[in-house]
């Protein structure tokens, strides 16, 4: 594709450096220009490195380009609540990476055809990119009336942005098991592992369903696990679904890919991950929109 759509991070952190080097192989973004606080940032000075556009005026360093199109929002759930009125304002998509929940929840392999014209998209959390596809799977053939996950993610992998938004991660995969998911009712539980060395992401899904058909539930969440592994190839399957009567199980360890952070970092890639599926095909529907008017 000749053209790409043009795009633009806010937040040099973990996840705005990963997803800005997974973003440099895609064939419809081009990332134009990285924004931060800190002119002297670590995140910065690599985007530089590598060529790239820098600022540390905030959103306003991305308005002043009127090529950009999408907006990947990296900050903190408060940060974003601010970022997304001056974006929706000047008519540029945003794809919040935070849990500020300002748009639509989106998980790539179970909603994205149906929200792809919103103007700001909620990545949900790690837990939720995570966990919400196998309660949605299970829900479509079950019934599911409780659904809760525990997301177990090394300390290590843990940057200042995550820790600030605790509460809303909690707050927001619960929400996402429902909304996304299906599930009647939901709770969401975050560890921080401190062990050595760091412990892959790991996520364990219990659910109470209505109709607990063994065969069609454990090929649901199989072939839901294949859909996730085409943008997320480092999620796995690590066991379940385990039955006990109308209780499910599931167990789901993430491996990054290691593209900015060591690989035990699945909770930043499996975000960063989404998020690009998310940006192109936004960034497809942009450039079909704009063949159709030359």
């Amino acid at each position: 594709m000749s053209e790409k759509i043009k795009a633009a991070i806010i937040g040099p952190g973990n996840i705005g450096l990963d997803l800005m080097l997974k973003l440099k192989g895609s064939e419809v973004i081009e990332v134009v220009t990285m924004v931060g606080r800190d002119p002297n940032s670590k995140g910065l000075q690599m985007a530089r490195e590598l060529g790239y556009q820098t600022s540390y005026d905030g959103v306003d360093a991305i308005l002043e380009n009127k090529e950009i199109k999408i907006v990947f929002d990296a900050t903190s759930a408060k940060a974003h609540c601010t970022i997304a009125t001056v974006l929706k304002e000047n008519g540029i998509i945003a794809v919040d990476l935070t849990p500020a929940a300002v748009g639509p929840y989106v998980v790539p392999a179970v909603n994205i055809g149906a929200k792809i014209d919103s103007v700001n998209i909620n990545m949900v959390t790690c837990g939720g990119q995570a966990t919400i596809p196998i309660v949605a799977a299970i829900n479509s053939v079950a019934d599911v009336s409780y659904a809760e996950i525990v997301a177990t993610i090394a300390s290590k992998s843990a940057g200042r942005g995550t820790r600030q938004s605790i509460d809303e991660f909690t707050i927001t995969t619960a929400r996402g098991l429902r909304v996304v998911g299906g599930a009647d009712r939901s709770k969401a539980i975050i560890i921080l592992n401190p062990a050595e060395p760091p412990i892959m992401m790991r996520d364990t899904i219990y659910t109470e369903v209505k109709n607990p058909d063994e065969e069609k539930i454990t090929q649901a969440v199989h072939d839901m696990v294949g859909r996730i592994q085409q943008y997320v190839p480092g999620y796995h399957l690590k066991a379940g679904p385990l039955f006990d009567g109308n209780k499910v199980t599931t167990l789901i360890e993430v491996e990054g890919a290691g593209h900015y952070l060591p690989k035990y970092s699945g909770n930043l890639d499996i975000m960063t991950s989404a998020a690009k599926a998310v940006g192109e095909k936004i960034a497809e529907k942009l450039c079909n929109s704009l063949k159709g008017e030359q």
